[in-house]
């Protein structure tokens, strides 16, 4: 017999039972380990897979990962208590899912925050491999999540839309189409979860419906075999979906764990990837008790490739180079540190047979590179840290290898060098000495001394030369020590703008009769902040010294920076009326047309060339003091220390002379004495 229903053409609705509803329970906490274990993955990839340009954005990274952690430990507790107390019996199910949806929310809130708060730091790659990631953790939320649409809503459009909308509104246009095409995605997910929604309500419907429909009508068993026939079809089904769910999972976590240690452009190691082999080279060495080296490499020259010939040509160098040295290395123990920097893992070496290496990784550098019909030729300078002498970790064999590398391309550049005590000791003194360089202003540490400079003819004083001294603790720090470091730190921009300032302010005490000029000296950094302008207008207007009467010095290095910001700045200076003074003319680089470009008012011979007295000299110097004439310069010879010197460069025809013959650097004090004395 047939039910009333069955006559009548129609089917009953069937309600949503709390036996169904806890079916859609179990499903979602059946699916949710691997989604915890994907989100884990994916998360972890994407934290440290990319290095941060600034500490504070790796922080933030860190702090997101932590944050995502504590939510994955949370559901992951939460899926073993149902696991192990729960799952068959017949629980109260809304503590269960209202405990899974706040996990999901947490989850979701934790990926949004990260695309908004860390898109600006991302660049192109780490953007789309991000929206892979995203776009991979989505499309498995559309079906592990499935059993509740609001759960898929929630975390697929949090994945997505941030992101996306972000993305839209870049001015990169790349961007913009990664934007467009991360909505799509959300979209096409969002329809795919509501058909797989349908198919599992449908599926968990069937089977109550056949429960029911088993207990009305036992006596019609070709109706039920037809009803389980549905059911065991409708569970393969489902079956294949997991196992497909599992081939993808499977799949995206080898392309996670690649991107995650694989450097794309060389397919070397990357950081990531090389701490992780590292680590096990070093327990592996640590137990037979041998030796092995780090080798820290770094191309000379590489800039300038990127500089003039364009990052595509670069990128093709870089990868030839990666090329050369794996030649040195066995699989996997070499890896790119980032920009064109390597770094070489040698088992079982001692340090004859490191330098050895690294002399054929350079030779091989060395060799010409054609990248797109250009013929290039780089070298590389070397620094070499040894396990267990020199560190017994990762961290410290890399940084004592890459502060030995530093150490040989300050000295001499395509060189090889092995760390030693002596280096580390050096370094950690600079380091000392340049955080009391950070503070010598504030404890007056700094004073100016002047030397003067004579005029050839009339051997009277013409001006005065402002040269910084710095007493640090009682001990005086040569300016040859603390000079460049105050280049290497970013302090000269500072430093110079207080020598300035203060020479300025003691040139209006001078008590000399005559317009006695004043020549102060200006490094490269600081000559090319842009604040340089802004604080020479207010030291001239806040002193009141005529422009006419300052001098500023650049050494002749100038002319091999950027050219046309160096032209820009001494025009800009020329304006306001303050002399251009060439330093050190002859040891640099140096060519008429940039001369030309950069019109000065006096250059100055350097020492070497003075206190040489070989013909070649002067040789140098008539055709220096040829060329002033030329741009319509003054001459000035510093370095004068006998009256041979003098006599020689007078004959010559310098118009200024300076140094020791004269006076050494003094204080103002001292310099008022000596004009009293030398009038």
């Amino acid at each position: 017999m047939k039910s009333s229903d069955e006559q009548r053409g129609t089917t009953s609705p069937i309600p949503i039972t709390p036996e169904m509803q806890r079916d859609m329970v179990d499903m979602l906490n059946s699916n949710m380990f691997t989604g915890l274990a994907m989100t884990f993955v994916a998360f972890l990839g994407l934290t440290f897979g990319f290095g941060s340009d600034t500490e504070k954005d790796q922080s933030l990274k860190v702090l997101l990962f932590i944050a995502m952690s504590t939510v994955i430990l949370f559901r992951f507790t939460d899926g073993l208590y149902w696991l192990t107390r729960l799952k068959g019996t017949e629980y109260d199910v809304r503590p269960v899912k209202f405990r899974f949806a706040v996990g999901v929310c947490l989850a979701s809130a934790v990926w949004a925050l990260y695309s908004i708060l860390l898109y600006s730091t991302m660049n192109s790659v780490e953007l789309a491999t991000t929206m892979v990631v995203l776009g991979a953790m989505a499309g498995g939320a559309a079906s592990v999540l499935a059993p509740s649409k609001i759960f898929v809503f929630v975390y697929t459009t949090s994945l997505l839309v941030p992101i996306s909308i972000r993305a839209l509104l870049d001015d990169d246009r790349n961007f913009v189409v990664l934007g467009i095409l991360g909505l799509i995605f959300c979209i096409g997910c969002l329809v795919s979860s509501l058909r797989y929604h349908r198919f599992f309500f449908d599926t968990v419907s069937l089977r109550y419906k056949n429960n029911r429909l088993v207990e009305q009508m036992q006596s019609d068993r070709k109706e039920t075999a037809k009803i389980n026939a549905m059911l065991r079809k409708s569970n393969e089904q489902l079956d294949d979906a997991n196992a497909n769910l599992e081939d993808e999972v499977e799949k995206r976590t080898a392309d996670i764990f690649r991107l995650s240690n694989r450097d794309p452009l060389t397919n070397l190691l990357n950081r990531n990837g090389l701490f992780k082999q590292l680590n096990t080279l070093i327990e592996s060495t640590k137990a037979l008790d041998n030796n092995l080296a780090v080798l820290f490499i770094d191309l000379d020259g590489f800039k300038q490739v990127n500089d003039s010939l364009g990052h595509k040509v670069g990128d093709i160098v870089l990868a030839e180079i990666a090329d050369r040295l794996a030649k040195y290395c066995e699989k996997d123990h070499l890896a790119r540190w980032g920009g064109d920097e390597f770094v070489a893992v040698t088992p079982y070496a001692t340090v004859h047979t490191a330098v050895a290496v690294a002399h054929a990784m350079r030779s091989g550098v060395t060799e010409p590179i054609i990248a797109l019909e250009n013929q290039i030729t780089l070298d590389a300078t070397i620094g070499i840290a040894m396990f267990p002498e020199h560190g017994n970790d990762t961290m410290t064999l890399i940084q004592q290898a890459d502060l030995t590398m530093y150490d040989q391309k300050r000295k001499q550049r395509g060189t090889i060098g092995v760390f030693s005590e002596d280096l580390h000791e050096k370094i950690k003194s600079e380091q000392r000495l340049c955080e009391q360089l950070r503070h010598a202003i504030e404890k007056n540490a700094f004073s100016v001394h002047y030397q003067p400079i004579i005029c050839a003819d009339t051997q009277k004083l013409t001006s005065v030369e402002a040269l910084l001294r710095w007493n640090c603790d009682g001990k005086v720090i040569s300016p040859a020590r603390f000079i460049p470091l105050a280049e290497r730190t970013g302090l000269m921009p500072e430093i110079g703008s207080w020598v300035l300032n203060r020479a300025c302010i003691d040139a209006t005490e001078w008590p000399f009769k005559d317009n006695i000029a004043l020549s102060v000296n200006v490094s490269i950094s600081q000559l090319l902040d842009e604040t340089f302008i802004n604080t020479l207008d207010k030291v001239l207007a806040s002193t009141s010294i005529s422009p006419s009467r300052l001098y500023l010095e650049i050494t002749e290095s100038v002319f091999a920076n950027n050219i046309n910001a160096v032209a820009n700045q001494i025009n800009n200076v020329k304006a306001r009326g303050v002399k251009i003074s060439i330093d050190d003319f002859g040891t640099g680089y140096s060519s008429l047309s940039r001369l030309q470009s950069m019109p000065c008012d006096f250059i100055k011979i350097d020492r070497s060339f003075v206190q040489n007295t070989n013909e070649g000299s002067d040789t140098i110097m008539r055709a220096t003091m040829l060329i002033a004439n030329e741009f319509g310069c003054k001459t000035i010879a510093e370095g004068i220390e006998t009256l041979e010197q003098m006599n020689n460069v007078k004959a010559l025809g310098v118009d200024f002379i300076q140094g020791f013959l004269y006076a050494k650097p003094m204080p103002l004090s001292d310099l008022k004495t000596w004009y009293n004395e030398n009038k």
